[in-house]
């Protein structure tokens, strides 16, 4: 049981709020509303003190008993297996803890682990896995040890359809079997159907819905017709039009010297004898944007990475961009420069300390933090796509102090500050609000009219797949 009274944070208000255990909840959040306090305050290991916050009544299922899934938590186990990481020091790839190491494998998670894809993955190394796929195995993870509590923010963010799916069989499994979750969802369409209690964050303070629903509930409307129109009209959006000062490039797209900018001949890809995908071919021509769809783990990702030079097998396959044949003396910099980055590799690496403003100057410079002169031109620029993202006020805030959405659209500024000739988008709006969704899509709809950019785009969501895509790449 959760019980919650007259609770007071600086970023977080909860009046009344009270979980029973055989209640299913879904609380709606928008970007950087205070979900991240919320998270931090329900999190076994929560670092917030009593000093910062002061409640008439705070209670909790044990520690053992429950479990915060949240970007926050993959996070960081990322960097615990980063941290015993030996690739440098042994002749190969250290693959790192693998699936089978995560939970216990006999005849009760079997079952589960084909449920949710895993089953033929067990020797694969966390850092092996999709972001999907590893979200996927937390999840279990948190069951084996004992979590009886689970709380998942945007759970089915980065999967696909038919993945998406097989999660929701998961969470009925599990709740079948006593385990309670609680979802935060910024996006109405992620409600599972056996939700039947809401609440909303807004402004930093939590209000429960009084309406309730019953079990057919579905994603996208309710039996309670109260509570629809409540959810549709916290989900209300403004789509407003941003000012945009795209420099010229060096040579404009509509006058590239070459017939395409990026072309993969004939790749192959493989970790310990094991094909991430073979004979594959790609070639970008300019403005001929791009969308790449595919299940989670089909190498959607490692695609871009080829382009990007970030895969070390590039040097080992047919591949050519801007103009350079790879392994040809070219240095990875030549290739960076003309390309803006967006993914959850680059999201997971970004762990310097700093503030936003120094994370998208540092776009102009493909490093992680800043460690050259910078000039007034690159902060001028850098404030501009800030504004353009809605986070101008966060230029001083520290990166890692924003929630995760907002972290990815200061990854989004980044990758535009430089005017890059090639966008490589790898799922941009994980973990955005349908509001901000919406803005970057006509964010990009409106560079694209521009013809200064190629963009590459990487997405599960159908409601995604915008005009301007006339490339499509099934994987």
């Amino acid at each position: 049981m959760i019980s919650i009274r007259n609770l007071r944070h600086p970023h977080l208000t909860i009046d009344n709020w009270q979980v029973l255990p055989n209640e299913h909840w879904c609380i709606l959040t928008k970007l950087g509303a205070g979900e991240q306090h919320l998270l931090a305050l329900l999190a076994p290991n929560s670092h917030l003190s009593t000093a910062q916050f002061k409640a008439d009544e705070l209670q909790f299922p044990d520690k053992e008993q429950r479990a915060v899934l949240s970007f926050r938590a993959l996070q960081s186990l990322y960097e615990e297996e980063l941290k015993i990481d030996q690739s440098d020091y042994i002749d190969g790839v250290d693959l790192g803890t693998r699936v089978r190491d995560f939970i216990p494998i006999n005849d009760d998670s079997m079952p589960l682990l084909s449920l949710i894809g895993l089953a033929h993955k067990l020797d694969t190394g966390f850092r092996q896995l999709s972001t999907g796929e590893s979200r996927k195995l937390l999840t279990l993870k948190a069951v084996f040890d004992g979590a009886t509590t689970l709380i998942c923010e945007n759970p089915f963010d980065s999967l696909d359809a038919i993945s998406r799916q097989h999660l929701s069989r998961l969470f009925w499994e599990l709740n079948q079997r006593g385990i309670q979750i609680i979802y935060l969802l910024n996006n109405r369409e992620d409600i599972p159907k056996h939700c039947d209690h809401f609440a909303f964050i807004e402004h930093g303070k939590l209000t429960v819905s009084p309406a309730k629903t019953t079990a057919k509930t579905t994603a996208k409307t309710t039996s309670n017709a109260a509570l629809n129109t409540q959810i549709e009209c916290y989900f209300e959006y403004q789509q407003g039009t941003s000012k945009i000062k795209w420099p010229t490039q060096h040579y404009p797209l509509n006058d590239y010297p070459h017939a395409y900018l990026a072309k993969l001949v004939d790749c192959t890809v493989r970790y310990s004898n094991k094909a991430v995908f073979e004979h594959f071919n790609l070639t970008i021509a300019p403005l001929q944007h791009t969308l790449i769809q595919g299940k989670n783990g089909s190498g959607k990702s490692t695609a871009l990475q080829l382009i990007s030079g970030d895969c070390p097998q590039c040097f080992a396959n047919n591949v050519n961009v801007f103009g350079y044949q790879r392994g040809s003396g070219e240095t990875i910099w030549d290739i960076k420069k003309h390309i803006g980055i967006v993914s959850s590799d680059l999201h997971r690496a970004y762990r310097v300390r700093c503030n936003v403003l120094t994370v998208v100057i540092s776009g102009f410079f493909d490093s992680i933090g800043v460690y050259q002169a910078v000039n007034p031109q690159h902060i001028e620029a850098a404030k501009q796509w800030l504004e353009v993202v809605g986070l101008a006020q966060h230029s001083q805030s520290l990166f890692h102090d924003l929630s995760h959405g907002q972290q990815r659209l200061v990854l989004i500024a980044r990758a535009l500050v430089k005017s890059p000739l090639m966008l490589l988008l790898d799922e941009p709006t994980q973990g955005l609000d349908e509001s901000n969704r919406h803005m970057l899509l006509g964010l990009l709809e409106t560079i694209a009219a521009m013809q200064q950019t190629t963009i590459l785009y990487v997405s599960h969501r159908e409601d995604e797949h915008i005009p301007l895509f006339t490339q499509h790449l099934l994987m």
